[in-house]
């Protein structure tokens, strides 16, 4: 699991991945493919984390503002999950 949006990118570069998340229920960043949801399993029901997923064509810069302005919009999508 990569520590930032850099590392992220970097990740999704080296695995061929078409997008990086900030997981917020995990406190990290990663690359993933489309078809991958970001989770945990608990007795035995998969139990989706709370991320944000962007693009790994974005620059650094244009995913940490994009979240940022994600969310100032949206102050409360962190206590609903």
């Amino acid at each position: 699991m990569a520590q930032s949006w850099k590392e992220a990118k970097i990740e999704a570069e080296k695995e061929r991945c078409e997008l990086v998340f900030h997981d917020f229920d995990r406190g990290s960043y990663g690359a993933c493919r489309p078809d991958k949801r970001q989770g945990h399993f608990m007795c035995g029901r998969f139990v989706e984390h709370h991320c944000i997923s962007m693009p790994a064509r974005f620059s650094e810069e244009e995913l940490e503002e994009k979240e940022k302005r994600f969310l100032e919009e949206n102050p409360d999508w962190q206590k609903e999950a």
